[in-house]
């Protein structure tokens, strides 16, 4: 006699089980239940269809009840649902469309319900303007609406995979986006400065993010709905896509005598079966295993669905199959960039109160001297034995292969040795000859093996700053474009020569840009007898973990393309477009800038910047790192006649940025600035600044209204003149700069001593130099200080304000004054030393500061 197996709900689970089940016995009765008109289709692939990436919607639909039947005979019972279930006598209660209410037995039950999407308890809450996606119904009412002539906004409420590929996707289609999060962070299986980068390239389309707001309520407004938040904030839109999380829809299992676990998820073994006889359940409805850390959790992922429905159709079959658990490894496109992760992350780990490392590593995606090359950001979490728990990884390319390379060591718990020694195939188009996984599991050993010791950014925020010096590794010219406050330079390649400036009571902490530099430096101070900590991932890191979100005061639908993604939206391809040339796409995808020296930037898309641009030179930076791509663009700028255009493709992310400032301080005219879909950033650039250069309608260029000066001077009176010409420029509105370099340096020194550690030369410096600006001496006639007194004297008579009076004033005006880092080094001065609210910065620096000036003093 045929057994007879019921199978509760489609999609993933529920397919998979019957498939499975079909396989392993021709002759057993399979009858599946959903309450919807579909049994299985693409749930993962619902917001590209609404945004326009996918257009066919027939290619949603994975399987139908028809050819379900055909090929593994099925019977597949649509828009029927199982409103209960009697385990004492095998039997579920059925509520059909088609065929009313009626009851039908089994020899074995497979339970796929799956979860539904959080619907809060909140005023406003049952508008037809708040939608939900779960299923087809679901995405074609949002597809009809975002199709429709008068949306041009929504508010997405959620920042997990759904709310984030929805406001992706709304924006694609043209749509003003804003997306809305209760807690710190988007995408909650990465930790916060791994899921900045996602956030950020959301913020940088346009998408208006707001973080760590609570939504209070709903009101419709005429055509349009309102979204009251915590903080007092109102957004209004013309929809709102609620995705706030999931919930197992287990309701009409209440009173059947299943065990379920704290959150409503139907308990069930390794086996897949649950506490009642011949029940088994699985997906996103079930509580599985941790497989890192063995707790008991709930993963709703395709990917676990699909094998739990597996191994519930062996055991019903006797195979005796095992589910060992899940690790959560996940992926996800954000526009141009990919995150991916695996296993626990810091906050799972610190919750449980388990031990663990983290390591950061930024590797180039294939070797870079192949063009295409862009970084990658690879977070590492292990244990103090070397066992792998988790790992992130963000980038352009090559991201997903990675994490999965990693979530196989996961599975077979393997270490950060086997990391080191796995054998991945490698080519220059694809990889580098130390893999990135490779990389990250040395910077890993290196830890282990007492090579290095890390710290990371939170980490400064108990540093004792007293017992511990921050010492940044990177260039003179680096360190001057921004670095971690409190920070001295020292460039790795001068550290031999200038240990003496290091106090060997103190704990050395080191950082360069993404770790190489720092760890290079930290074996150099090691093995020289300093107790040494190097920030693993170094300043780029540290720059992850201090983003926020930008402030939008006005949102606009995605520009150029409302009109063109809209109809896409609504008939799959643009009204007398080519869809052969994939031209719809390309223009959500990719940002334009067309510039001209000195002029505000304006996005747009390809099509609407008709530049004809042909380059005379062609410059590819990619795989180089900050300042290497702007090095090679002066050397390849040098050679060519005015007038003539460099096309540069760089993949280092802050040239976007960079490039802007080096083209205006070296009069050169920026025709174009593009970030590429694959993360590449490409320029075009004109050799200077002519009036054809300039576009239709520009206004002249205006005079710099800032100033700058060198003191190069200790003296008292060419002080005193330096701060009343700051002053004056000051009070007239310009932006004032102050560099002070040597014997300039003791105007801004404290007058009480300091009590700092200095060698040999610095102290001898320190005793012979004067100590403030009341020391100072006059340049001429001081008549061993005499000329010093009487010169203030007579400034105190005619009412003019004391150098120390000056100096106060300048900085409440907003003067700039900024130390020479070189000199202070020479001289023996430290930070220390200097009065309050002095900057440290270099040459380069100042050079810029002075680029932006009208005039530059040397006194």
């Amino acid at each position: 006699m045929s057994k007879k197996v019921l199978i509760v709900g489609g999609v993933a689970g529920g397919a998979s089980a019957a498939a499975r089940l079909r396989r392993l016995d021709e002759e057993a009765h399979i009858v599946m239940f959903e309450r919807d008109p579909y049994i299985s289709f693409a749930n993962c692939g619902l917001p590209y269809y609404i945004g326009g990436s996918i257009q066919d919607r027939s290619k949603l639909l994975v399987q139908t009840p028809e050819a379900m039947h055909k090929r593994f005979n099925i019977d597949v019972r649509i828009q029927s649902e199982v409103v209960s279930i009697d385990p004492v006598n095998k039997k579920v209660h059925v509520q059909s469309k088609e065929n009313g209410s009626y009851e039908e037995s089994y020899d074995a039950l497979i339970l796929s319900p799956g979860a539904k999407p959080i619907r809060p308890n909140l005023p406003g809450i049952e508008s037809s303007k708040i939608h939900m996606l779960r299923n087809i119904p679901d995405t074609d009412k949002v597809k009809t609406k975002v199709a429709a002539e008068g949306t041009r906004s929504a508010v997405v409420i959620g920042g997990g995979f759904i709310g984030v590929e929805m406001a992706e996707n709304l924006r694609e289609a043209g749509l003003e986006v804003s997306l809305i999060e209760a807690g710190p962070q988007i995408l909650a299986p990465f930790d916060t400065e791994m899921s900045s980068i996602l956030a950020k390239e959301l913020d940088e389309h346009g998408v208006n993010l707001i973080f760590s707001d609570m939504v209070q309520g709903f009101a419709e407004v005429g055509e349009q709905i309102e979204v009251q938040l915590a903080s007092g904030t109102v957004l209004q839109s013309d929809m709102v896509l609620l995705a706030i999380g999931v919930s197992p829809d287990t309701s009409f299992l209440k009173d059947s005598g299943l065990e379920f676990g704290p959150r409503g998820h139907i308990l069930v073994n390794e086996r897949m079966e649950t506490n009642l006889d011949q029940i088994y359940a699985v997906g996103d409805a079930v509580e599985v295993v941790d497989f890192v850390n063995g707790t008991k959790t709930a993963i709703p992922l395709a990917g676990p669905a699909n094998k739990q429905g597996r191994i519930a159709a062996d055991n019903v079959s006797g195979l005796g199959t095992t589910y060992k658990g899940s690790q959560g490894t996940s992926i996800i496109k954000v526009f141009g960039v990919t995150g991916a992760s695996t296993g626990n992350n810091e906050k799972t780990l610190q919750r449980l109160g388990l031990p663990y490392h983290v390591i950061y590593v930024h590797p180039s995606s294939h070797a870079t001297y192949y063009p295409g090359a862009t970084p990658i950001s690879i977070k590492l979490i292990f244990d103090p034995k070397g066992t792998v728990l988790g790992a992130q990884a963000v980038g352009y390319s090559g991201v997903d292969k990675r994490i999965d390379d990693i979530a196989t060591v996961i599975r077979f718990r393997g270490t950060v040795t086997d990391l080191t020694e796995l054998e991945l195939s490698y080519a220059p188009p694809y990889s580098s000859a130390k893999d990135p996984v490779n990389m990250a599991g040395f910077a890993a050993e290196n830890i282990l093996k007492g090579m290095t010791t890390v710290f990371v950014p939170k980490d400064l925020e108990g540093r004792d700053k007293n017992n511990t010096i921050l010492v940044d590794v990177r260039s003179e010219i680096e360190h001057a474009n921004g670095h971690i406050e409190g920070s001295i330079n020292i460039p790795v390649d001068d550290l031999r020569g200038r240990l003496a400036e290091l106090d060997p009571n103190k704990e050395i902490w080191v950082y360069c840009q993404v770790g190489l530099r720092g760890y290079t430096a930290s074996r150099i101070l090691q093995q020289k007898g300093f107790r040494v900590k190097n920030l693993t991932g170094g300043y780029k890191t540290y720059q992850l973990s201090k983003y926020s979100p930008k402030k939008k005061d006005s949102l606009t639908p995605n520009a150029g393309i409302s009109a063109v993604r809209k109809e896409i939206a609504a008939t799959g391809a643009p009204a007398g477009t080519d869809t052969s040339t994939g031209s719809g796409t390309a223009t959500a995808n990719t940002n334009t800038t067309a510039l001209a020296a000195n002029t505000s930037a304006s996005i747009s898309t390809p099509a609407e910047q008709e530049l004809n641009l042909t380059p005379d030179s062609v410059l590819d930076a990619c795989g180089l790192c900050c300042p290497g791509p702007l090095i090679q663009v002066k050397m390849s700028m040098d050679p060519l006649l005015d007038g003539q255009v460099l096309k540069v493709t760089a993949s280092d992310p802050g040239f976007y940025e960079d490039i802007k400032a080096w083209a205006r301080m070296s009069k050169h005219t920026l025709l174009q600035l593009t970030k590429l879909p694959t993360g590449m950033i490409e320029a075009y650039l004109r050799k200077g600044i002519t009036a054809e250069s300039e576009p239709a309608g520009a206004q002249p260029v205006q005079t710099n209204n800032a100033s700058t000066m060198v003191v190069f001077s200790g003296d008292l009176d060419k002080a005193i003149a330096s701060f009343i010409i700051a002053n004056g420029a000051a009070s007239s509105g310009k932006k004032v700069t102050m560099f002070f370099t040597f014997w300039g340096l003791n105007i801004i020194r404290k007058d009480e001593k300091v009590a700092v550690n200095k060698n040999f030369i610095g102290k001898m410096f320190g005793a012979m130099m004067p100590r403030g600006s009341r020391k100072l001496t006059l340049s001429n006639m001081n008549m061993m200080g005499m000329g010093s007194k009487m010169i203030r004297s007579v400034m105190k008579n005619n009412n003019v304000s004391s150098l120390e009076e000056l100096i106060q004033m300048a900085v409440d005006q907003g003067v700039e004054i900024v130390a020479c880092q070189m000199s202070m080094d020479l001289m023996g001065i430290t930070r220390e030393e200097l009065i309050d609210g002095v900057g440290i910065g270099g040459v380069g620096y100042y050079l810029g500061q002075a680029d932006q000036s009208s005039h530059n003093l040397f006194i």
